[in-house]
């Protein structure tokens, strides 16, 4: 019988120094280096050079600047505007100001702006081992163009394995493709930093939309992902925004997966734009 227990005591501690958490395994999968093929990279140039060459000599020749200017006119009119959008959309002080108006409106009046300013914070937890917080500033400039900055912590305080803390710091220079009344859609490109034994940077690219249903109520979704290494990380929220004059209540759902790990939790909110 103590030969038993002797074992399983054992084999419990050998499993407690071995196991880590889950944001330990997402730091150790965030730094694993992709393992790069240069030889056979090397082998196929050689071939291919030629090959690409004379198939460039003939795109050009037949239907390179068709397709070039093509391509142009598309990606400028899905990434930016098409022609036949006339209509300017003027940005509001605020959402549902004396209106059911969201972030644009038609007209300039006493609710237009120029620029405008929201910082939120955001409490997210799992359960009660994971937990989290967002700090986010989100500026607008010119109708059109923002700038967001994104402070995520991660906190995991587990019995088993001690605590664990991970920082990530976002930037993404966004444009706002879609401005109405009711919706606003972007799209953003800028650069991830993860802390801590990482210690490096990813690209990161995002979009997101808020359409306004029904004065004080929005609906709110915001997706990115970041290229680290030969992993990456992936964030995905879905809010519910109730609006107070120039503040904002929310609530919902986070979504992140960093390196190989997953996490699901509850958002809750307080903004405020100026």
């Amino acid at each position: 019988m103590k030969r038993k227990l002797l074992l399983f005591l054992f084999l419990l501690i050998t499993y407690s120094a071995v196991s880590q958490s889950k944001i330990k395994k997402a730091e150790e999968s965030l730094k694993k280096e992709r393992n790069a093929t240069s030889t056979s990279t090397q082998n196929t140039k050689r071939f291919s050079d030629d090959e690409d060459s004379l198939g460039e000599t003939l795109v050009k020749e037949t239907f390179g600047e068709l397709a070039i200017s093509l391509f142009a006119y598309t990606t400028y009119g899905i990434l930016i505007e098409m022609p036949f959008e006339k209509r300017n959309a003027i940005l509001t002080k605020r959402p549902y100001f004396d209106s059911n108006n969201g972030n644009y409106n038609y007209e300039w009046d006493d609710n237009s702006a120029v620029g405008r300013t929201t910082i939120s914070s955001r409490y997210i937890f799992e359960n009660s081992v994971v937990d989290g917080h967002h700090l986010n500033i989100d500026m607008r400039f010119y109708n059109k163009l923002g700038l967001e900055v994104d402070y995520l912590q991660l906190w995991e305080n587990n019995p088993n394995f001690g605590y664990d803390a991970l920082a990530i710091y976002t930037a993404l220079a966004k444009f706002h493709r879609i401005r109405t009344k009711r919706l606003d859609a972007w799209w953003g490109i800028g650069a991830s930093y993860v802390d801590g034994s990482v210690d490096d940077f990813g690209f990161t690219y995002g979009i997101g939309a808020e359409a306004f249903i029904g004065k004080p109520i929005s609906l709110e979704s915001n997706f990115n992902h970041t290229l680290i290494n030969s992993n990456s990380i992936t964030k995905f929220n879905a809010l519910i925004n109730y609006y107070i004059k120039q503040y904002k209540l929310n609530g919902g759902y986070e979504r992140l997966k960093i390196g190989n790990q997953k996490f699901s939790t509850i958002s809750i909110g307080l903004g405020i734009s100026f």
